[in-house]
């Protein structure tokens, strides 16, 4: 389905001397995964090629790989690699424009669609279950390797949850198969993901106990700022605790609002059935159907964003 596209991306690198590859802000595995493998996969087969990967570090993710730091001049005659990433203004590091070619790889509803090559399936449980299928394609001419191996691996776990997200497919699982072949240790892979610090295991208890539950299944919980200097918490750790709702008997779909230091609140929504990305892109966001991002500039703008879940689980009740 995608061959000719990948025909495309894999022309583009064999053509460019300088590569220089860009994923979203506030990273999660698949973004490094999908950004770092895919660096790996270059520089192997094309060691006199110039490749870098940018933007800002993850503390916590550190060991999927380290970024580069890229002179502005160097985009000039630059192509430039988008990975995981829907929409430009979540691209980190805003140079990506400057190169001399640009290219999307990415999973997310193609709602800004970018990039003089864009590859998106919506299909994939990751980019980085995609990154490995363009490897898997195109065979000697850009073949996995062990580093590359590790980093992808370590964005399919991410992104399918440790493979129970619906968006894992069978693909998926012989993609992981495959990766799982070469020399890394898979379960340290998942002992790393599934380590967290104490203040994230005491935050995680905390959301655990004061999770609000509807009659309908719409679960919700406000961090305000308070609660996260209670914890010495910052924004980046509640990403471990997204999940955790949705572990609760009863719960179909909710919302984790973190208030941001200028006073309006980042909105981590997700489901077990209904679609939700479109209350997303009502409120200054998007993602997945199942899962995705928002803001809010405001509680009234919670409260509307929990009332539109409600409506939600009415509507989805009846089918």
């Amino acid at each position: 389905m995608f061959n000719e596209l990948y025909e495309s991306i894999y022309q583009a690198i064999k053509e460019n001397q300088t590569i220089i590859i860009h994923r979203h802000v506030r990273p999660d595995p698949d973004a490094l995964g999908s950004q770092l493998g895919l660096a790996h996969l270059i520089r192997q087969q094309f060691p006199e090629k110039t490749v870098y990967a940018v933007g800002e570090e993850e503390d916590s993710l550190m060991f999927i790989g380290k970024m580069d730091q890229v002179e502005t001049d160097q985009y000039t005659d630059a192509l430039v690699i988008v990975t995981d990433t829907a929409n430009r203004p979540r691209i980190d590091d805003k140079r990506f424009s400057t190169g001399k070619a640009l290219i999307k790889i990415d999973h997310h509803p193609d709602e800004d669609h970018y990039g003089d090559i864009s590859l998106v399936n919506t299909q994939a449980s990751s980019c980085s279950e995609i990154i490995a299928d363009l490897s898997l394609y195109l065979g000697e001419r850009l073949p996995l390797n062990t580093e590359a191996a590790r980093a992808l691996y370590a964005g399919i776990v991410g992104d399918t949850g440790r493979f129970l997200y619906a968006a894992t497919s069978p693909r998926t699982m012989q993609i992981a198969a495959e990766l799982m072949t070469f020399d890394f240790s898979a379960s340290e892979i998942g002992q790393l993901m599934n380590t967290n610090s104490k203040k994230v295991a005491n935050l995680s208890g905390f959301v655990l106990q004061n999770v609000e539950i509807s009659d309908l299944g719409v679960g919700h919980i406000i961090l305000s700022r308070d609660i996260l200097e209670k914890f010495d918490a910052t924004d980046s750790d509640t990403a471990p605790v997204v999940s955790l709702p949705g572990t609760i008997e009863g719960v179909m779909c909710w919302a984790i609002f973190v208030e941001q230091e200028y006073g309006g609140y980042r909105c981590r929504l997700r489901s077990k059935g209904p679609i939700i990305n479109e209350v997303a892109k009502r409120h200054d966001g998007g993602g997945h159907p199942l899962a995705s991002g928002a803001n809010a500039k405001d509680l009234a703008e919670i409260n509307q964003i929990i009332d539109e879940f409600e409506e939600l689980m009415v509507e989805w009740s009846k089918q």
